[in-house]
Formats: C-alpha cells, sequence, structure tokens
C-alpha cells in the first residue's frame, strides 16, 4: 500500500500545530503501519516554504518515512484535465492549483491520499481513496 501525503498533514507534524498535530501524526504513523509513504515535489516545495523557508526539510521529511515520489507525465496530464473540468463548471482559478497536482500525483503513483483536504480532492478525483486525519 502506497500513500500519498499532502501537505497540511506534514505541516501539522512539523509544526506542532495545537489543532491538529497529533491527530496528523497518528494518521501518518498509521498509514506507515501499511506501507509506503511518498510525496511528490510540490509537496515538499510547499513544506520547505511553509515550515522551514531557510533550511533544508529532505531530512526532516525522510525522518517522518516519506519518500520523494516526481510526478509522471501521466500524473500531470491527470491535473490538467481535472483542472480544465473545474474551469469549465465555473472555478475562479486560472492557474494549475497545486491541489489538483498533488492529487493526480497520487491517483497515478499511489493508492490512496492522506490530507486534510479530503473533499476537495474526492469530489476532483473520482475513484482516488482519501484518508483524512480525525478532526
Amino acid at each position: 500500500m502506497i500513500t500519498a501525503v499532502d501537505t497540511s498533514v506534514l505541516i501539522d507534524i512539523l509544526e506542532g500545530d495545537a489543532e491538529f498535530g497529533e491527530t496528523s501524526a497518528a494518521a501518518l504513523a498509521a498509514a506507515a503501519g501499511v506501507g509506503a509513504l511518498v510525496a511528490c515535489e510540490v509537496v515538499w516545495a510547499e513544506v520547505a516554504t511553509a515550515y522551514a523557508p531557510d533550511e533544508d526539510v529532505a531530512d526532516d521529511l525522510r525522518t517522518l518515512g516519506l519518500r520523494f515520489e516526481p510526478m509522471s507525465e501521466l500524473a500531470a496530464l491527470r491535473a490538467a484535465k481535472a483542472w480544465a473540468k473545474y474551469r469549465e463548471a465555473g472555478g475562479m482559478r486560472r492557474r494549475i492549483a497545486a491541489d489538483f497536482l498533488v492529487g493526480a500525483h497520487a491517483s497515478v503513483q499511489a493508492d490512496r491520499l492522506l490530507t486534510r483536504d479530503d473533499g476537495f480532492h474526492r469530489r476532483h478525483f473520482e475513484g482516488l481513496a482519501v484518508v483524512a486525519p480525525p478532526r
């Protein structure tokens, strides 16, 4: 079982978020207990920017058990299709949002996605198994 991990969960853990830190850490540990943890370049960049922009956070991410998994061509094209469908339905964003890239990566290169933004990913990536930490 391969679990792709979204930025929100990692920031919760790395910053020790008072509201979500413990539940996100427990969800990450549970996912690690059943298989590999991966994150694409979008997640790594977002975490590095939000968590420690002046430091190399790769060691921190590896310590959490994550493996860097670049997005495939198929995942990039799936993100574009999902974004286009969103725009056709009246979505206001004009550029491909990071969430579309993360969701497409998970749908192509993993078995499921661990995220707190579960509604978005379920809505835009039909068939993607989404796991959310308890709220």
